[in-house]
């Protein structure tokens, strides 16, 4: 079979640079080379690049090949792209350059993958990409904070010790922003561990102890009061707390437990400032549990003189 056009088989044009030749044999020599490419054909296609790249390496070698192709100068069998067939007799291509590698003798052919890279003036596989600096760990640390904290924000001081700091602990004070969620991360920059590209960073990880009464969806701060028979029914003034204090909240008359009222303004404060949420005042009616002969006179009179069913409106009904 007649070989191909050395230019071709690079795959560089005909006027390339000695630089772009050098190039394009590298890449091929990393592709096929027998140390990285064990599949079929791959070292056939080595030492054709390698017998392209001896030629047009050598200026001498290039310029004949230009002038007469494979068959060398008087030569008859094929000319390449730049020559043209001549009278018969000449010399063969082989005696002309000496660079038939295709049994592995001599040249780039017999030498290792780092070996050919070196000899291009490169580096091997395993020491061609520099060693890169890199940043420090990250690291991680629990905060626990009580309800009010998260809700209006504090300033805590932790005690850690970085990797890579052979020990050495360091007081950090982590400022909290007010409305901060359980489970939420705060980043200290820098604060990790140490690295010759520079120290990693610090997450902190905030949890929320759970308040005696107090309960938080969202920015949503929800809240069960008790009131009593006569309350609901009558409606009352009482009072309730709030994460800001204690306030009167109006409980109409007719309420039904599990009915919410709304304090506007009165839940999570935004973190960094954005608008509050609301809180959520849910009515559980409470019976007494001890009834006084008296007490219970009443509610029976009250029976009789405004009877009602309060299950006439239940969906099963």
């Amino acid at each position: 079979m007649a070989k191909r056009d050395y230019y071709q088989v690079l795959g560089v044009k005909r006027d390339a640079t000695a630089a772009e030749i050098k190039s394009a044999y590298r890449k091929l020599a990393r592709q096929y080379h027998p140390d990285v490419n064990k599949t079929p054909g791959a070292e056939e296609k080595f030492k054709e690049a390698t017998e392209a790249y001896e030629v047009l390496s050598d200026a001498q070698k290039r310029s004949t090949y230009d002038r007469f192709g494979h068959v060398g100068p008087g030569g008859y069998a094929h000319a390449g792209p730049g020559g043209a067939p001549g009278g018969g007799g000449g010399a063969s291509f082989e005696e002309i350059f000496g660079a038939a590698r295709a049994h592995g003798g001599g040249g780039f052919m017999g030498m290792s993958l780092d070996d050919i890279l070196s000899a291009l003036g490169g580096k091997g596989r395993r020491a061609r990409r520099p060693t890169r600096k890199r940043r420090g760990a990250d690291v991680t640390h629990d905060l626990t904070l009580d309800f009010m904290q998260a809700m209006w924000g504090t300033t805590q001081s932790i005690r850690v010790t970085q990797p890579g700091s052979a020990g050495r602990s360091e007081t950090l004070d982590v400022k909290i922003p007010p409305g901060v969620a359980d489970g939420a991360r705060i980043r200290l920059r820098g604060k990790g561990g140490h690295g010759r590209a520079g120290p990693g960073d610090m997450y902190i990880t905030v949890h929320v102890r759970p308040h005696p009464y107090f309960r938080r969806e969202g920015d949503t701060i929800y809240l069960d009061v008790p009131v009593s028979i006569s309350e609901a029914a009558l409606g009352a003034r009482i009072d309730v707390p709030t994460i800001d204090g204690m306030m009167t909240v109006t409980v109409p008359p007719g309420t039904g437990s599990g009915q919410r009222l709304r304090l506007k303004d009165k839940g999570v404060r935004g973190v960094g400032g954005a608008s509050r949420g609301h809180q959520v005042v849910v009515i559980r009616i409470i019976p007494p549990k001890d009834l006084t002969a008296e007490g219970r006179e009443l509610l029976e009179r009250f029976d009789k003189v405004q009877s009602y069913n309060p299950r006439k409106d239940a969906p099963w009904t």
